[in-house]
């Protein structure tokens, strides 16, 4: 118990919170984005539930993340899943209500989220386990990573519901925001240790990756939602 007073322990606890609110920009995104077509009356829901089965999984990865990060591949995997999920935003989708449960859509979206933020947040799973060290003893340093994000849930929650209703007065939201997934699936993709080492050691060169994730998101989205609208009036 003593160890949960120490200076140590409190100063983990705010590295975490702050390193989880730093990331609570772009997840306040994803999950305004993943929930925007909700019903309003699932909403809030859609965002609370998605939140915490993010932070649940978030915490699974703290226990892997050194390994996690050394794998070839694996940061090249999670920058396909999020052009992927950049581009099907900016495709719009079928609003056939009489086939689609509102527990479906929900579940889609809890689901959109969760995994959104899991290849979101493989570099900087090991920022929060680097902040835990510092609680000192190990056996302190989990339920210190649970308590600081939970600290956090509240602010990322509060993030989307203003970016969900910022979407409904301006579209063109959604569009950066899927702009968005592609430019830090770009950043991801040359930091994997397979393509790293083969690439000049300059930040321009993460800098081009993301404005061309960015790009291709917004191309391929482009053609695939004007496809989407052509097939629609046909």
């Amino acid at each position: 118990m003593e160890a949960f007073l120490t200076p140590e322990f409190w100063l983990a606890v705010g590295q975490i919170v702050m390193i989880d609110i730093l990331l609570g920009g772009d997840n306040a995104v994803v999950i305004a984005l993943a929930c925007r077509n909700l019903p309003p009356e699932l909403r809030t829901k859609g965002i609370i539930w998605g939140t915490m089965g993010a932070i649940a999984l978030r915490v699974v990865l703290i226990f892997f993340a050194m390994s996690l990060l050394k794998l070839p591949y694996l940061k090249l995997i999670g920058a396909l899943l999020l052009l992927w999920i950049g581009i099907k935003l900016l495709v719009p989708e079928d609003d056939d209500h009489g086939n689609l449960q509102a527990s479906d859509r929900l579940l889609g979206a809890i689901k959109t989220i969760i995994v959104a933020d899991f290849v979101m947040s493989v570099d900087n799973v090991i920022g929060i386990a680097g902040a835990a060290q510092g609680a000192g003893h190990e056996g302190h340093q989990m339920p210190l990573v649970i308590f600081g994000l939970l600290v956090s849930i509240p602010i990322i929650v509060w993030g989307s519901t203003i970016v969900l209703k910022l979407m409904d007065r301006f579209p063109l939201i959604i569009t950066g925001g899927g702009m968005l997934l592609g430019w830090i699936a770009g950043t991801l993709a040359v930091a994997d240790p397979v393509v790293a080492p083969h690439l000049p050691a300059e930040e321009s060169i993460r800098y081009f990756a993301g404005a061309l994730g960015a790009l291709l998101v917004l191309a391929v989205g482009s053609v695939l939602a004007r496809r989407a609208a052509a097939e629609a009036e046909a």
